[in-house]
């Protein structure tokens, strides 16, 4: 690889050195010039203030063929954390995670229809004073919701902090790119099931954001021109035949008897499904199966290489949706020939979009230049 100057401690730099840091576990600095294509002295002088800032750690040796061993170099897990909030219809999520993606804290919380930034700030105040962490090591917070909240400066003027806004499928995916160690030279993507459908894309250790931060509307993707119509104006959005909502209202029209709300609803359709009842495993698979169709043609389109399944919507039946997505991208996939594309699925889908937002938090604090959108205190 070619020797590229940059500013020692640019944001540009620096960021590039933390993702390979991240990534690899633990690497040294000769390593970590061959991967990066930064110079020696550039990369001694980023490793020295990443040491000095505590971002990251000597943590051993490696054998050397020149006979002398080489230091190890990793996160420093502990030094800083990041929060994140989902908020949903009536709760917050509440996550905390360490340098790595590591969760350190959790916990699921009422919310009511009074002042949300006031309720989110006295929230905030509680969890962290419950789980002993330092105000100084708490390097800010993302509130992430299906549609960005607008509120994020008040609240950041409240806590004193930054505060980030995102929808919750972009956050999912960064927090499953992150706490995964996903090398930054991976177009990576993720499918995010909720009552909607989201994706999020990661490309060069950063979100892909798009011209208006709107990029990753997987589910107003078309899989039939004349098809059922949309509220965004276009008729056959997959949306319409895969969210949780369409595939709970797929199911009661077939006369299954389910609880009032959608989440309650799908997860009593989808224990169903998984315990062989053989209508409900047919209403989950074919919606499966129209998902298939629309992340193909996402993956076309972007030639991803990995993707990862999460959000609520695969809590419960995500196998059957992983088997359907594999079995269909193994054989219309147009880079099947050239590359596997794995599918694979999210260890904590119901927290996937608060562990990606405390992930955006401790991307903008420690890779500085992949995170524009963080609201300053």
């Amino acid at each position: 690889m070619a020797r590229r100057e940059a500013a020692a401690g640019g944001p540009g730099s620096r960021a590039l050195v933390v993702d390979v840091v991240r990534s690899a576990t633990a690497i040294s600095r000769v390593e970590l010039a061959e991967l990066t294509g930064l110079t020696q002295p550039s990369i001694s002088n980023i490793v020295r203030e990443l040491i000095a800032d505590g971002v990251i750690h000597e943590t051993g040796s490696a054998d050397s063929i020149r006979g002398k061993p080489r230091k190890l170099l990793a996160i420093n897990p502990d030094n800083r954390f990041g929060l994140g909030f989902q908020l949903g219809p009536e709760s917050v999520t509440c996550v905390a995670i360490d340098l790595t993606g590591g969760v350190v804290g959790r916990e699921v919380v009422p919310l009511d229809g009074t002042d949300r930034p006031a309720q989110l700030a006295a929230r905030f105040d509680d969890f962290t004073t419950g789980l002993d962490l330092r105000p100084d090591r708490i390097e800010g917070l993302a509130i992430v919701a299906p549609t960005a909240p607008s509120w994020a400066p008040e609240l950041a003027d409240r806590l004193r902090i930054p505060v980030l806004a995102e929808n919750d499928a972009a956050a999912a995916a960064l927090g499953e790119f992150w706490s995964r160690r996903v090398s930054r030279e991976q177009a990576f993507g993720s499918v995010y099931l909720s009552t909607g459908i989201g994706a999020g894309l990661v490309f060069g250790g950063a979100l892909f954001r798009g011209a208006s931060f709107d990029a990753g509307a997987l589910g107003h993707v078309s899989i039939a021109y004349d098809g059922r119509p949309c509220p965004c104006g276009n008729r056959g959005c997959v949306e319409q035949y895969a969210s949780m909502a369409a595939t709970v209202e797929a199911a009661r029209s077939a006369g299954m008897r389910l609880g009032p709300t959608v989440a309650g609803a799908y997860d009593t359709l989808a224990r169903a499904a998984v315990s062989g009842d053989p209508e409900a495993f047919a209403i989950v698979d074919q919606a499966a199966e129209y998902l298939a169709v629309a992340v193909t043609s996402m993956v076309n389109l972007l030639d991803l290489g990995r993707l990862v399944l999460t959000g609520p919507g695969t809590a419960v039946a995500g196998s059957i949706y992983a088997r359907r997505l594999r079995t269909h991208l193994a054989a219309t996939a147009h880079a099947r020939h050239s590359h596997e594309i794995v599918v694979e699925l999210s260890a904590q889908p119901r927290d996937a979009a608060a562990i990606g937002a405390a992930a955006l938090v401790v991307q903008a604090s420690i890779a500085p230049g992949h995170t524009p959108s963080v609201t300053p205190a």
